[in-house]
């Protein structure tokens, strides 16, 4: 048991940790390109890291419980010989896992935008107006539960070598930051192009924190489109602005979000400054 309480500490740290290197990259990398998303934000901000920081508990508990069933019981599916499995297999758990956290983190997101949970847990994540980069953990733990239980669950389930169980971290990581810290890294040809109508970035997320009831999807744009809740992309608001009459960029289905209103009762977004 002590060596299952000391995993468990260890990964909440290095989940701490990572959170501050990565958010604390983007958002310094924030204040140089785009500052009007940081002035007056301060306080948000410090809420944020508070937030994030317990958020941080919550996912390093289960991440601890995987690495002890893993060395010392060899319980999940995580492997490290190169030739375990064949090599297309590398990429493709890579996708497989994406897909299913996909999947996962759009149906529990969807409903927590229904009124009870959004009361009661969401709204912490939808305190950030606009969110910066340090709000990519920034949930109540009830909502930060439902996500830190994803890639621990699917390590029992899919095979995967440690080094692409890696890659999916990293990819969770920066995109959970970089959606939500006001621009784009990612070229406007990739954003606006026939790869960008399916992949998930910043102006994509940027429409759901200022409309609530459309895009909900972490990386893909699969379900949304799917399911008609994808309203293309937004436009980047800084701190401050006033919201009402977001426009949108790029192309997108509409329909189910000119239906809905917002659980506070506003519709629309920030515009852009």
């Amino acid at each position: 048991m002590l060596a299952l309480f000391l995993s468990a500490l260890a990964m909440t740290v290095i989940v701490g940790v990572r959170y501050l290197l990565t958010s604390g990259a983007f958002a310094w990398a924030t204040s140089r390109k785009f500052p009007q998303r940081l002035v007056g934000q301060r306080a948000q901000v410090r809420r944020e890291i508070g937030w994030s920081l317990a958020s941080a508990a919550i996912y390093g508990v289960p991440a601890g419980v995987v690495a002890w069933a893993w060395q010392q019981r060899g319980w999940t599916r995580i492997y490290m010989g190169a030739r375990d499995y064949p090599l297309w297999w590398l990429p493709l758990s890579v996708l497989a896992f994406l897909l299913a956290h996909d999947t996962w983190f759009y149906w529990t997101h969807r409903w927590m935008h229904r009124p009870t949970p959004f009361r009661i847990a969401h709204a912490v994540h939808h305190a950030s107006k606009p969110p910066t980069a340090w709000a990519a953990m920034s949930f109540h733990p009830w909502e930060a539960l439902t996500g830190a239980v994803v890639i621990p669950l699917l390590v029992f389930v899919i095979p995967i070598h440690v080094a692409a169980l890696g890659v999916v971290l990293a990819v969770m990581t920066v995109m959970g930051v970089t959606n939500h810290m006001g621009w784009e890294m990612f070229p406007l040809m990739l954003v606006h192009g026939k790869a960008g109508q399916w992949l998930i970035t910043a102006s994509h997320h940027e429409l759901h924190h200022q409309r609530y009831r459309c895009n909900y999807g972490l990386y893909f744009r699969f379900w949304d489109r799917l399911c008609g809740t994808d309203s293309g992309l937004g436009e980047f608001a800084a701190a401050g602005a006033v919201r009402g009459g977001s426009r949108c960029i790029g192309r997108g289905n509409g329909a189910a979000l000119n239906a809905e209103r917002q659980p506070d009762g506003q519709r629309g977004g920030a515009a852009r400054p």
